[in-house]
């Protein structure tokens, strides 16, 4: 059932709108002034609110500006001594509609609804990014993280290129997220690039666009990821298995700041912030003329290196505690719990896949196990293919 606060200084009106809101199934709360809902609100969550604008100590106005310093609920201005300017300066200071008194019932209704529907869509917008926050948050008390997370602090803030090296699976892309996220550009977009997964064929279009007819399957034209990234943050994962002709393009971009499209003559200026990552021993690949040297300097400004799962062992119970509450949320599964022992068992297993392969085995556990995991459950659903 929604909730509804009504604010008003007048009685007789609280008492109309709540009779008239109680008939359509809503919980409804009431108040003379914008000091007694601001106490109310701190105590109690609201779906919609409805509040007058002339009311003594504190106007409508004001109270909206106060609600907004303390939610986003979708607040719907009512009042019979309003203008078109009283109106406008309300929807500037935040509020959902403005109606004036005495309120046509059906108008009043249907606004209701729809500022329902906005209060849904902020409610799921704001679990979604919570999900997705605990999806890319970097897990463990462990002294290599914690270094990990200080030098991230250092050089997040900056501009600098940064190259992230790791094995597979050691959460390399969980450090650009948070690069991002702690950066200036973290309101801009963040743009990642499997460049291992992108034929070396198409792997140009990808990052430069290509102009309509450019080659056979360019039916329309396309922006490639360094312009759907501007002014933001562009991951270019496993760098290491980029064609040479594409770091020759890659290299100029970031020499020049410019990129042109595959099959176009203009020059496109961009503004992305480069964070790389491979698995592989650049030096080596670049010994070996699969990589280019001058690139490797363009992007190494600085070095973060992921440790692997086994030299963080101790992280492994926190890192399961998350996956769980992860993957029982996604599969409305309820939490089991992992013994002293399970956890134990765990952490005693050389994870080649690192956390990608922890993670995997815990799905296992929470899918195949009971309410409680134990060490014969690990021992039968998440020993790892070398052990």
């Amino acid at each position: 059932m929604a909730r509804i606060l009504i604010i008003d200084d007048e009685a007789s009106i609280r008492r109309t709108l709540r009779e008239i809101l109680e008939y359509e199934k809503y919980s409804i709360d009431d108040v003379g002034t914008g000091m007694e809902a601001l106490s109310l609100l701190h105590d109690k969550e609201y779906d919609v609110i409805l509040c007058d604008i002339k009311m003594p100590e504190m106007d409508g106005i004001e109270t909206l500006e106060a609600i907004r310093q303390v939610n986003d609920t979708p607040v719907i201005m009512i009042s019979g001594h309003g203008t078109i300017e009283t109106a406008v300066e309300a929807i500037k200071k935040g509020a959902y509609d403005y109606i004036s008194k005495p309120p046509d019932l059906n108008r009043l209704l249907i606004t209701i609804k729809n500022a329902l529907d906005k209060s849904k869509l902020i409610n799921e917008t704001k679990a979604l990014k919570k999900v997705v926050s605990k999806q890319y948050e970097m897990v463990g008390q462990s002294e290599a993280l914690q270094e990990i997370r200080e030098l991230i602090a250092k050089v997040a803030p900056t501009s600098a290129r940064v190259l992230i090296t790791g094995e597979n699976g050691t959460g390399k892309e969980l450090v650009a997220r948070q690069l991002h996220e702690l950066s200036n550009r973290s309101y801009a977009p963040f743009i990642e690039v499997n460049c291992a997964a992108i034929p070396s064929e198409l792997i140009e279009s990808q990052l430069f666009g290509h102009e309509k007819g450019s080659f056979t399957s360019a039916i329309k034209q396309r922006k490639g990821d360094f312009e759907l990234a501007h002014g933001g943050t562009l991951f270019l994962d496993e760098i290491g298995d980029m064609s040479l002709s594409a770091q020759a393009k890659v290299l100029r971009a970031l020499q020049e700041n410019k990129i042109t499209r595959v099959g176009g003559e203009k020059d496109i200026m961009v503004d992305v912030r480069i964070l790389s990552a491979t698995n592989k021993n650049l030096r080596e690949e670049i010994e070996k003329g699969r990589f280019r040297e001058d690139l490797y300097h363009r992007i190494s400004v600085l070095l973060i290196e992921v440790p692997p799962l086994r030299e963080r062992n101790d992280d492994i119970p926190l890192l399961v505690k998350h996956f769980v509450e992860l993957i029982c949320w996604q599969q409305g599964k309820p939490l089991p719990l992992f013994t002293d022992e399970a956890l134990l068992e765990l952490q005693q297993y050389k994870w080649t896949g690192n956390i990608r392969e922890l993670h995997n085995a815990t799905e296992r556990l929470v899918i195949l196990g009971g309410n409680t995991i134990t060490r014969d459950e690990v021992l039968k659903y998440a020993r790892p293919l070398n052990d």
